[in-house]
């Protein structure tokens, strides 16, 4: 059951985009599990991958497909992840992407393909095959959440959000859908997403917007401490809006469009927190005063991936010395843990590096039994602060993946 989080409504269609989604039959359950995306011919698509060296057969085509050709579509599969299956993984990945070449009459560099799912198993070519003239049919601009439905795996709701941006006196629209719920933890992505949007960019000047969007966004989250085989971030901007150009020279247009797409990034980043599996609460972990950015982030997802911090949130149990032990635990040179304090919410805990003279277990309780809690270190040594998104680890996060393949 996810935390805070609603099924998606109102999102925006965009002009330049179509989408379709089918059952191929790779669940066993019958269920939308083949998804495809059609992108206009001079749309400007940028991307970037999972960083797990055992990258699936998808990731390797996808990457060298989008590197050699303007994509024109992207073909999205659940229920089977096509990772540690060699190169038979690599024969089936292709095959999919030249079937649907000749019966959209495009080069077969120009199909991008993606999956999610099981790891190991043999991806069912003959099935996906079967479905993709119905698919390419099915195609229209208004199916978003079909879409964001039918690439979920464990996911208990589908992650799909629109939004607009002025630029230049223009309006943008941006959707975005997102999945993800266990094998979460930032290095690069750690989800499937796929954001498009009708403005007119620079390819490079995307490229950069995407980065820095990822990094303030997705590689901001984590719920389990794993990096998937299957990691992607993909966003395609069709032009079609006919804003003006967002390059250097439209500094306002690239920082309102920047923004855009980073609040959009950050709240589907959120959402797969927010679903996290077994996931029964939602915590925001912010460091702050620390010397840089990357010994913020050590504390930070020092605390979040620990499982005795992570059960305690889960029992509502406010026990902070599981917290200062993670702290002291983040590989800080030279840390003075008598300047360290620590809060749950606005409730101090920890001053100086001990129990505030304040603090009362009741209070702490109450903080600890809501389903959004914020956790604030303050190292008091710098002028750097980082916030990441994780959540408590319940009995359901076990026994949805102890069952997973059964």
């Amino acid at each position: 059951m996810s935390v805070g989080l609603e099924l998606p409504e109102n999102l925006l269609s965009i002009n330049g985009t179509r989408l379709a989604a089918i059952s191929a039959g790779i669940y066993s359950n019958k269920r939308d599990d083949l998804v495809l995306i059609e992108l206009n011919q001079d749309s400007v698509t940028s991307a970037v991958f999972t960083q797990n060296l055992f990258c699936a057969a998808p990731v390797q085509i996808a990457k060298k497909n989008i590197s050699n050709a303007n994509p024109r579509y992207l073909l999205i599969n659940s229920g089977n992840a096509n990772a540690g299956t060699g190169r038979q993984g690599m024969i089936s990945a292709s095959d999919t992407c030249q079937a649907l070449a000749s019966i959209t009459s495009c080069d077969s560099e120009q199909v991008i393909p993606f999956s999610t799912g099981v790891i190991g198993e043999d991806l069912p070519v003959d099935k996906i095959k079967r479905v993709l003239p119905e698919l390419v049919k099915n195609l229209s601009d208004n199916n978003w959440l079909d879409a964001a439905k039918a690439i979920m795996t464990t996911d208990t709701i589908p992650k799909a959000i629109s939004t607009e941006v002025n630029i230049s006196g223009v309006t943008v629209n941006i959707t975005g859908i997102a999945k993800g719920s266990g094998m979460i933890k930032p290095n690069m992505a750690t989800m499937l997403s796929f954001i498009a949007t009708d403005a007119y960019i620079n390819k490079e000047i995307q490229n950069e917007i995407l980065f820095n969007a990822i990094n303030k966004s997705f590689n901001r989250i984590t719920v389990d401490g794993d990096t998937s085989t299957n990691d992607a971030c993909v966003i395609s901007s069709t032009g079609k809006a006919n804003n003006e150009l967002i390059d250097r020279h439209n500094n306002d247009g690239c920082i309102a469009f920047e923004n855009a797409i980073t609040d959009v990034c950050s709240k589907l980043a959120q959402s797969i927190v927010r679903d996290g599996e077994g996931a029964t609460k939602f915590i925001s972990i912010l460091v702050s005063e620390g010397k840089n950015t990357q010994e913020c982030l050590n504390v930070a997802y020092k605390i979040a991936g620990s499982p005795l911090v992570k059960t305690a949130f889960t029992a509502s149990d406010p026990n902070w010395g599981r917290i200062l032990a993670a702290v002291g635990n983040s590989d800080i040179p030279d840390l003075n843990i008598d300047k360290v304090n620590v809060y749950l919410d606005d409730v101090c805990i920890v001053e100086n590096g001990q129990r505030s003279v304040t603090y009362t277990e009741l209070q702490g309780k109450e903080v600890m039994s809501q389903d959004e809690i914020k956790l604030s270190v303050k190292l008091n040594r710098g002028s750097s602060s980082e916030e990441i998104w994780t959540t408590d680890l319940s009995h359901e996060y076990i026994t949805i993946n102890a069952e997973y393949r059964t």
